[in-house]
């Protein structure tokens, strides 16, 4: 089982497996909206995404 940003909650997680989606980084080429329409996914677990994937796609010093 992959770890998923706090915030994700289990419906959301059952909806993107189901989906096909098993890590977080298979998540930065999906738009938002794609997502959105996931049965189970709601605006917080989307939030909680994009916060993830913005953190991990900034510049490390």
């Amino acid at each position: 089982m992959t770890e998923w940003p706090k915030g994700v909650a289990k419906p959301a997680i059952r909806a993107l497996q189901a989906a096909g989606f098993t890590e977080l980084k298979q998540l930065e080429k999906v738009d938002l909206t794609t997502l959105a329409h996931l049965h189970g996914m709601g605006p917080k677990a989307l939030a909680a995404i994009e916060a993830a994937l913005k953190e991990g796609s900034e510049p490390r010093e």
